[in-house]
């Protein structure tokens, strides 16, 4: 399996005092961001089962993910090896390993918050 290393990238204007607005069914949108420190963004898998990972990646910053619609588990590998944690609506995890994200119910049917 391919494992992809990213870098800070830029972060998109964003509207401010406003809603802020994303499409439904992408998997990965950056939504807004503090340049250089954080940004965040929603994630909707359109994998569905984790033998369909073909990378895992690994932010030089750790990811905290929070679901917030449907159902969405992530694969991922450290020193222990690879598994899966399924994740709870509202209880967010703190990802600093490879990882990457499936959703078991069908394509893009499950979304997280995720800042980086």
């Amino acid at each position: 399996m391919r494992e992809v290393k990213t870098d800070r990238p830029s972060f998109p204007k964003a509207l401010e005092n406003e809603l802020l607005p994303y499409l439904k069914g992408e998997r990965w949108q950056v939504i807004c961001g503090d340049e250089n420190h954080w940004r965040l963004g929603i994630y909707s898998p359109s994998k569905t089962a984790p033998e369909q990972a073909t990378e895992l990646e690994w932010h030089d910053c750790p990811e905290l993910f929070m679901l917030i619609e449907g159902e969405v588990s992530l694969l991922l590998r450290d020193e222990k090896g690879e598994r899966v944690l399924r994740l709870e609506p509202r209880k967010p995890t703190l990802v600093t390993c490879f990882h990457t994200g499936f959703c078991p119910n069908g394509a893009h049917t499950g979304s997280c918050l995720v800042i980086e």
